[in-house]
């Protein structure tokens, strides 16, 4: 969804539920970590959302501790979910994760603005939203004088590779000339763009910040994949932002949001091809082609096509 995108508030459902065929077996899929909830919502009235196929309940014990657990289809509950509090949202999981939530370096720094832009529902798979976050080509006709214009159409050569190291996506060295770098600008520029994947269903953009050139802001997505055709998507910033108002700044996150949620829930298919022929790519879609590459050696059959 590129810089910004899917980041919006928006009217987003809150817990919705879908109308799924059961939990998912893709153990690529279980074994990972996901917000499910704002964090500062969750209370001891519970309150029932759907993971991966699996309706599950979300609330707070009688010292506040949070709990999640799966919820049968004659109601039962099971035992307790594991979870994290983490970047204002509860995070859990269906499986045994051989990691831990994504790490934020930047959420550490204290003089952050942090800005949790709600809840957005999207009928289309969580991978589909992933894939248009990292793309930059669409910005001039999808975000026209916001994030890109003509004539500055073309995508300079970028860089893009799974660091083995930390099995995470990387794309350096994006450059893409933007009429507003930020909300708090009305000037365009080329700016400086990196983005990472570090989990299948999470994906975030680094970007200088302009009020403090030596620092990058930071924005996250972290998508919550209901069914295999639904999904919810929730994004945190990390700003250096002290002229911003939390009003503009929604503001701007949902104009951007507005505008991509048109094209990601009329994408054809809905799941992401994981085959090279699938949809053919172009020297701009290189963060995609890598991304999907990496799904593919994963295994992940959740929200993909290609893979039985």
């Amino acid at each position: 969804m590129g810089q910004g995108t899917g980041n919006g508030t928006g009217n987003g459902t809150g817990n919705g539920t879908g109308n799924g065929t059961g939990k998912t077996d893709d153990r690529v899929a279980l074994d990972d970590w996901y917000a499910v909830a704002t964090a500062s919502e969750v209370t001891r009235q519970a309150r029932t959302t759907r993971l991966l196929g699996q309706e599950i309940e979300v609330t707070r014990s009688g010292d506040g501790a949070p709990l999640a657990r799966e919820r049968s289809r004659d109601g039962e509950l099971g035992p307790p979910l594991p979870v994290r509090e983490r970047y204002g949202c509860l995070w859990t999981t269906l499986g045994h994760p051989n990691r831990d939530v994504p790490t934020i370096e930047e959420a550490e720094e204290t003089d952050r603005r942090f800005v949790p832009c709600g809840w957005v529902t999207l009928r289309t798979s969580g991978p589909r939203v992933v894939e248009n976050f990292l793309d930059m080509a669409h910005f001039p006709f999808v975000h026209t004088d916001i994030l890109g214009a003509e004539p500055h159409t073309e995508v300079p050569a970028y860089a893009s590779e799974i660091r083995r190291d930390v099995d995470e996506v990387w794309a350096t060295n994006c450059t893409f000339f933007q009429p507003r770098i930020a909300a708090t600008e009305s000037a365009g520029d080329f700016v400086r763009l990196t983005y990472r994947v570090p989990s299948p269903f999470t994906v975030m953009l680094y970007r200088v910040c302009p009020s403090a050139p030596s620092r990058l802001d930071a924005i996250a997505l972290f998508i919550q994949p209901m069914e295999e055709e639904l999904c919810r998507a929730q994004a945190v910033m990390y700003l250096v932002d002290t002229v911003s108002t939390h009003t503009a700044l929604l503001a701007f996150e949902q104009t951007i949001f507005l505008q991509d949620r048109i094209i990601v829930e009329n994408q054809r298919p809905l799941r992401l091809p994981l085959e090279p022929r699938g949809e053919i790519p172009t020297r701009a879609d290189k963060s995609s082609v890598v991304y999907r590459r990496w799904l593919k050696e994963k295994g992940l059959r959740f929200g993909t096509v290609g893979l039985s």
